[in-house]
């Protein structure tokens, strides 16, 4: 049975002859009672009035009520049930004035405490929600606090957290560090790294070493100047030189051993006061209503540690296992790597990389030390040849050796016979962000591409220096929507260095490589003999190349120059048919290469980035 107040006539505000009336309706699903009272004040007006006429009028205390009208009954039973609750009794009309002023007094009652306990039920149940409120916030805030009591996590006296302290994270620590922030850097392992690639560093991410106060990493490492490249094609050669004309004596390429100098970088790192590195494994970020608000790690002797800061970094390399939270990843890996080190041997061009445009793909051939010469070999497809059982080394002397230069070929067969080979996968993923309060991708985890022209470090380099510069007017990080709303323009700013070797790296490895189809053979040879003009023909793509130049328009003009040489080496002497549909081909070919690329990194980012909203942003934290 529900109950339904109707409330209070308004008659009597305008001297009406019928008194107010209070309506209250009882419901059952087949039946309803309507019960009307009136005040007897009223009610004594009328009856007085009504006495003038003849007729008798009730009489009674003003603070109860009468029963002015007719009683509507569905039914007897719900009837005797509403008189019982309100404890007035009677069949079907209600006759005396006591009882009436009874009845009226239990019905103020019952609406009164209806009233006062539905508010107080209100209050009651808000001041519930509140505590509960305050007591989830309480215990979120203070997490922290106890748990650094038990000894579970570190301080949050930190402005930023960098997870991995590679060349990226290394160098980021750094420049943070310097320009005062208090940077936590966490590292799965420190002790000295041994790679096969992130060993040749280009003239403009050399630039950018300079530019971070980091240049002198490269000393005492035994690094090695690099002036350009050597290119190798059926018995041909050709030398490649960097475009440094315009720039110091000390600007070039190096190359070196990975592990001494990112060793080299956590050594700076470690000499600034406010810049704390500790090995651990983080396992998770820490997320609170879609902000991630630090890191959960592992330390090295087991213990499970949480830490704190408004601004977390992730550069943990291309096996993140932390970038699905903060991008949308789309790995491919087109081929892998073998590696070995070639010992006392001396390179047809020295302080050159050497470039074979070998069957089926590329091989790379660079010193990273005054006697060491690094050489990998580029094998395409998801599966090796296995090295335990034999095959690779046949692999390599069978197929490989006889493509590489007579001068190094014999220092390549004995590094297989030292049996020292190694293999890592190829990976390219076009950077593709969700940006997420508290959090940032770079370096690998975030954006890789095929490491054919060694253009990883220079766009990790050129990365931070764009971050640093959008980061240093901020002096408070903890507003993390507005931070992140500003730090979109990161993602925009970036695009020419990083989208420009980007593309470079995975055209010129579909270029390089082996195809059956006549149209790719002939932007094979097309590529080579165009670099071999030199001049504007080989400085244009060398500077895109080294970084120098990073201008995606410029890659773009230089990319379909080779395919036009291309046709009109076709059309010489005699434009045949034949002819004329390769040229078509290529042209088609050349499209169905770079236009996919370009389309993945973002054409109106690389071409147009003053027309995206996010180009620039005001710092709205200050």
């Amino acid at each position: 049975m529900g109950v339904s107040y109707i409330g209070t006539s308004l008659r009597s505000l305008y001297k009406f002859t019928s008194p107010p009336t209070l309506s209250l309706r009882l419901y059952k699903p087949t039946s309803y009672i309507s019960i009307k009272f009136t005040t007897l004040a009223a009610s004594r007006r009328i009856s007085s009035r009504a006495r003038g006429r003849g007729n008798p009028g009730p009489v009674g205390s003003s603070s109860s009520f009468r029963a002015f009208s007719s009683l509507v009954v569905g039914s007897s039973s719900s009837f005797r049930a509403f008189s019982s609750l309100i404890g007035c009794g009677g069949d079907s009309s209600i006759s005396s004035n006591k009882s009436m002023e009874m009845a009226g007094d239990q019905v103020y009652i019952v609406l009164g405490t209806f009233l006062l306990g539905s508010i107080l039920g209100l209050l009651f149940y808000r001041a519930l929600c509140r505590d509960k409120d305050n007591a989830k916030a309480a215990k979120a805030g203070s997490k922290e606090a106890r748990c650094q009591r038990d000894g579970s996590v570190s301080a949050a006296t930190d402005d930023v957290i960098i997870v991995g302290a590679g060349v990226a994270g290394s160098a980021l620590a750094h420049t943070l560090g310097k320009d005062g922030r208090r940077v936590r850097v966490i590292e799965r392992d420190l002790t000295e790294p041994d790679r096969i690639v992130g060993e040749l560093l280009q003239p403009g991410g050399y630039l950018k070493l300079i530019e971070l106060g980091l240049e002198d990493c490269v000393e005492e490492i035994d690094a090695q100047r690099v002036y350009g490249y050597a290119l190798f094609k059926d018995g041909r050669n050709t030398r490649l030189s960097y475009p440094l004309e315009k720039f110091h004596s000390d600007v070039s390429g190096r190359s070196f051993h990975n592990g001494r100098f990112i060793q080299r970088m956590r050594q700076k790192v470690a000499t600034l006061p406010n810049v704390h590195m500790e090995q651990g494994t983080v396992t998770s970020l820490i997320e609170e209503n879609g902000t991630i608000k630090g890191v959960h790690y592992k330390t090295k002797s087991g213990q499970e540690m949480d830490a704190f800061a408004p601004l977390t970094i992730v550069c943990d390399g291309c096996f993140s296992n932390l970038r699905r939270s903060l991008c949308k990843p789309k790995v491919d890996i087109p081929s892998h790597f073998v590696g070995l080190v070639l010992e006392n041997c001396q390179l047809p061009y020295a302080n050159h990389g050497h470039v074979i445009l070998a069957d089926p793909s590329p091989i790379l051939f660079y010193p990273i030390s005054s006697t060491e010469v690094r050489c990998l070999v580029d094998v395409p497809g998801q599966k090796l040849p296995s090295v335990g059982n034999g095959e690779m080394a046949n692999y390599m002397k069978t197929a490989v050796a006889p493509q590489v230069p007579p001068e190094i070929r014999d220092a390549f067969i004995a590094a297989i016979d030292k049996g020292n080979i190694r293999s890592m996968p190829n990976r390219s993923m076009p950077a593709d962000p969700q940006p997420t309060p508290g959090a940032l991708l770079l370096g690998d985890a975030f954006n890789m591409r095929h490491p054919l022209t060694g253009g990883g470090m220079t766009v990790a380099l050129s990365d931070i220096v764009v971050l640093r510069d959008l980061l240093r007017p901020l002096s408070n990080l903890h507003n993390a929507d507005a931070l992140c709303k500003y730090l979109e323009s990161f993602y925009t700013l970036r695009k020419p260095v990083a989208s420009t070797i980007n593309t470079l790296a995975g055209a010129l490895y579909k270029v390089f490589s082996v195809s059956p189809d006549q149209a790719r053979k002939e932007m094979r040879q097309a590529c080579f003999d165009y670099l071999s003009l030199g001049g504007v023909f080989s400085n244009g793509p060398v500077a895109l190349l080294s970084g120098l130049n990073p201008k995606p328009l410029s890659l773009v003009l230089h990319f379909f120059a080779v395919a036009v040489y291309g046709v009109g080496r076709l059309l010489v002497p005699f434009p045949s048919p034949k002819r004329l549909l390769v040229g078509a081909r290529l042209i088609s070919s050349a499209s169905s290469i770079i236009f996919p690329i370009l389309k993945a990194e973002g054409l109106k980012q690389m071409f147009f980035p003053v027309a995206v909203p996010t180009y620039y942003r005001p710092p709205s934290v200050k």
